[in-house]
């Protein structure tokens, strides 16, 4: 396979997987409060997960590389930035009475679409360094493969919910689909500045890990305590979250 076609199918890959999750939704009768339970937990370790795994840890290292003895300042400090955006994101919309019962399901949304931001750039920047540089587009494409992977149930982790909260499965998959838009747009910006924004990704990383474990606390784990199957949701929430750290480290 030549160097194009891997860009094409790396780039294109990657939102392909999160719109087949989110067409999952199509396939789930009305969700019952067992469903709903395994839901909310399975969505809740999909996003600690990916936040731990795929954000936090290659913030760290990246921060090693371009900040030194101050790395811990940038992945820290992106990370706090993250939560307070979300808690401005929270007052923003609580001030129009039309998105006050879709709150919760926006800001996981939101939180999803903003994580993948960084990872569209993570694809980018691999394919841009092998054109530039290495000329591995191979391991560049294995990067885009592991990504795309987790976002088959990232994109399902979105539908679900909005599909509780909208009632309207085709508005969920809207909402699924959208979140990994982002991904192939940035993974072009970042192949074409593959050697100027290194620096600012610890930031976007962080940031990103952030907004999602923020939702994570602040939304989802609180729910798991308000219904007498518990047990089912912390389970679904241990299972996914060893199925996420799974695809990220060893992909």
């Amino acid at each position: 396979m030549s160097g194009t076609l891997f860009i094409i199918f790396g780039f294109s890959i990657i939102f392909i997987m999160t719109l087949l999750g989110a067409l999952c939704v199509y396939f789930l009768k009305k969700p019952s409060n067992f469903v709903n339970m395994v839901t909310i937990g399975f969505a809740s370790s999909i996003m600690l997960s990916a936040s731990i795994w795929s954000l936090l840890l290659p913030s760290i290292e990246y921060a090693e590389q371009e900040y030194n003895n101050i790395f811990i300042l940038p992945v820290a400090i992106g990370f706090l930035l993250g939560g307070i955006f979300m808690v401005l994101l929270d007052k923003l919309t609580g001030h129009f009475s039309n998105l006050k019962n879709k709150n919760k399901a926006f800001k996981l949304f939101t939180a999803v679409t903003v994580h993948n931001i960084p990872e569209g750039l993570s694809v980018g920047f691999a394919f841009g360094s092998a054109y530039a540089l290495t000329g591995d587009y191979f391991g560049a494409f294995l990067i885009a493969l592991g990504i795309a992977l987790q976002n088959f149930p990232e994109g399902l982790a979105v539908a679900l919910p909005m599909n509780k909260t909208l009632q309207n499965k085709h508005k969920a998959f809207l909402f699924g689909a959208l979140s990994g838009v982002v991904e192939p747009i940035f993974a072009i910006v970042g192949f074409f500045l593959a050697s100027k924004l290194i620096f600012l990704m610890p930031w976007l990383l962080s940031f990103s890990a952030g907004a999602m474990i923020y939702v994570v606390v602040e939304e989802l784990l609180p729910e798991l305590h308000i219904n007498e199957k518990i047990t089912v949701g912390t389970w679904a929430f241990m299972f996914g979250f060893v199925i996420m750290m799974v695809l990220d480290l060893c992909l």
